[in-house]
């Protein structure tokens, strides 16, 4: 018996390592979405940083699925403090002020998960975990800032926690695949109802 065809609308290496990790076989596309554009509109309507990942991912889903067979995952990421909808960083620099910003803070990451097909959004799921950075010290942060470099700019936070940046933290409560930005679980056992993998 064939499996349901799986397209992720990403280019997102994490999101393709958590798939690839967990069995699932897929294509990996760009969704061609202006991701800022879209964000701009958003919050010239008020809408929250949960709703924000929530629509990014599925105008990614979407999209790609008009031209795509089968299945096709949109997710898409929010970070917010206090409320507020944090952006990605440029810059090393950029990244040092982000993580002073965040010391001592609390956090919600929102990750939002959409499967389309044929266009149409079937199923969605939004997690959101609550992270605590600790007030740790700049001699720290420099060092650290050194020892990781670019990789730290490929995250809205500025961190990794599956890697070093798991020391910024001294709570974190949710799914550690919500944190890494693919709510998996749910999605696994979409996949397994639809076909595209084996029960």
């Amino acid at each position: 018996m064939s499996l349901t065809p799986v397209t992720l609308a990403s280019k997102s290496s994490a999101r393709q390592m958590i798939l690839k990790n967990a069995g699932v076989a897929f294509e990996a596309i760009s969704p061609g979405v202006d991701e800022e554009a879209a964000k701009a509109g958003l919050l010239a309507e008020d809408v929250t940083p949960r709703d924000i990942a929530d629509a990014l991912a599925e105008m990614k889903a979407v999209k790609v699925s008009t031209k795509r067979p089968g299945l096709v995952i949109g997710a898409d990421q929010t970070l917010d403090l206090k409320g507020r909808l944090i952006d990605k960083v440029d810059t090393l620099e950029q990244a040092r002020a982000r993580l002073l910003e965040l010391r001592g803070q609390v956090h919600k990451l929102h990750s939002a998960v959409v499967v389309a097909r044929d266009g149409q959004p079937i199923w969605r799921i939004v997690e959101s975990a609550k992270l605590s950075v600790r007030p740790f010290s700049e001699a720290w942060l420099d060092q650290y800032i050194e020892r990781r470099g670019e990789a730290l700019l490929w995250s809205v936070g500025c961190y990794e926690l599956e890697a070093e940046g798991v020391q910024l933290f001294d709570q974190v409560d949710g799914d550690y695949f919500t944190i890494l930005g693919l709510p998996l679980i749910g999605l696994l056992d979409f996949l397994r109802l639809h076909g595209a993998l084996a029960v």
